[in-house]
């Protein structure tokens, strides 16, 4: 991979129609994914385990022997946990920050002015970001400098749609075929037993903190489980209390792009825009702008690493192990009509025993937009990682990667050089790079180092597990 970089390992809620087309599509590019021959992965440095199949994990056709029973009232059982399942009422946040206050990372601004909507200086939610705007000309020019793979966008980032892609996947390094990695990938954690607890897709309501409903902050505050948070930029400007929510609770947020789609099949210009879009708004709301991304159906290759990489985001995808499993709950399957409840929890418990059987920690992927995947989580999946014995230590991905906090943001981190002095981050697209923690939020060299000496460092560890 061409990278010349040297990176630290490192407007409303969904409709019910619009929410059942996102899940059908969700299932329909797995789908594809799944029917691809499985090739050879690479190494990854950042111990991840290498040679692993395409797709998901596989889909049990037994149901659990020990099924569990709801960890709390109003959890319905996991037999009733199917799509098309009634959803608990959601209420207004009760939890409100006032703009000046003090979050809980070393380094980082106090909260900005509280957020208001205004739909002329956004894109359209949920569709790919226009590339001819102001705002994204101005973030193309952070990939000068850069090696970019020329290689041309899949045809939907999926295996089986784009054959050609698929036969190409090693020297493309893409994930979504055959499991590929590159050692500036966060792919596992380093420490064995270590579960790196994340949840993609949100805000939503069900993630909330609202009196009398079984939500995910509370769940996690009462447990006291901090995790990382994968946002999608149009659910965040929609969302904004419960982003600053997850944030101020103590949970790490990081980019997930602005409309969730294979970034693979999208040109470098859209690629651009889908980062550049959900950082800004993610920003705009809680005053941090992250230093981590992940891609939607973990699909990435050389190209969406070096643009990610160039604009100063790392990316994090979840556990392969060399036998083939995916560190996949499955439970968007249950979402999108695919999977009862049951068969999810037995991919679960499929989860617990890959994980004491590899010798480093994992990243296990969740999500948070949906009642359905928010009960599981709460329910059964979280509680049942609590109880494991041989103990789990459940942490957010940048903990279980032993990074400060203040890293995670590019406002707070205390390393502040580049290796290249052309490099520059505007986050606001507009023109204006200043120094970190003004009000304009565009930086020059102020982007955490990713250094070879310390992946080399993390290489030789790796190689001795």
């Amino acid at each position: 991979m061409k990278l010349q970089v040297g990176f630290l390992l490192f407007a409303l809620q969904l409709t019910a129609a619009a929410s059942d087309k996102r899940f059908k599509h969700l299932g329909a590019l797995h789908k594809r994914q799944n029917t691809t021959p499985v090739t050879s992965a690479t190494s990854s440095a950042s111990g991840a385990p290498s040679s692993a199949p395409a797709g998901t994990t596989s889909i049990p056709t037994t149901i659990p022997t020990n099924i569990p029973t709801p960890t709390a009232s109003g959890i319905p059982p996991l037999s009733q946990i199917t799509s098309g399942m009634s959803s608990q009422a959601t209420q207004p946040v009760t939890t409100t920050y006032k703009a000046g206050a003090s979050p809980p990372v070393s380094g980082a601004p106090s909260l900005p002015t509280s957020f208001v909507f205004k739909a002329s200086d956004w894109p359209l939610q949920d569709k790919i970001p226009d590339t001819n705007s102001p705002e994204v000309q101005e973030w193309l020019k952070e990939l000068d400098g850069f090696d970019i793979p020329t290689f041309s966008p899949t045809a939907d980032g999926s295996c089986a749609g784009d054959p050609a892609a698929a036969a190409d996947s090693a020297n493309r390094g893409w994930w979504t075929c055959g499991g590929h990695v590159r050692s500036t990938d966060i792919t596992a954690c380093p420490d064995k037993l270590t579960w790196g607890v994340s949840f993609d897709d949100g805000p939503s309501p069900y993630t909330q903190s609202v009196l009398n409903n079984k939500t995910l902050l509370n769940y996690l505050t009462q447990k006291d489980i901090h995790a990382t948070f994968f946002v999608v930029g149009s659910r965040v400007i929609e969302r904004p209390t419960v982003l600053l929510e997850q944030y101020m609770s103590g949970h790490e947020i990081s980019v997930h792009t602005w409309s969730h789609k294979p970034l693979t099949s999208l040109t470098t210009e859209q690629i651009v825009a889908e980062l550049g879009w959900t950082r800004k708004a993610i920003r705009q709301i809680l005053g941090v702008t992250p230093t981590t991304m992940r891609p939607p159906f973990g699909d990435i290759d050389d190209r969406v690493r070096a643009i990610s990489l160039a604009m100063g985001m790392v990316p994090i995808i979840w556990t392969r192990t060399p036998g083939g499993g995916v560190f996949d709950t499955n439970d968007w399957r249950v979402a999108a009509g695919q999977v009862t409840g049951l068969q999810s929890y037995a991919t679960f418990q499929t989860i617990l025993s890959n994980a004491t059987s590899i010798d480093t920690g994992f990243i296990v992927l969740q999500h948070d937009l949906f009642a359905i995947t928010v009960d599981l989580a709460i329910g059964y999946t979280l509680d049942a990682a609590l109880n494991h014995n041989p103990k789990f230590n459940l942490k957010p991905i940048g903990q279980c990667m032993k990074l400060p906090t203040s890293d995670l943001y590019l406002e707070s981190t205390t390393n502040k050089t580049f290796p290249y002095t052309n490099h520059t981050v505007d986050i606001n697209g507009d023109g204006k790079p200043e120094s970190p923690g003004s009000g304009n939020a565009g930086f020059t060299n102020a982007i955490p180092t990713f250094s070879v000496l310390y992946l080399g460092g993390l290489a030789a560890l790796f190689s001795l597990l």
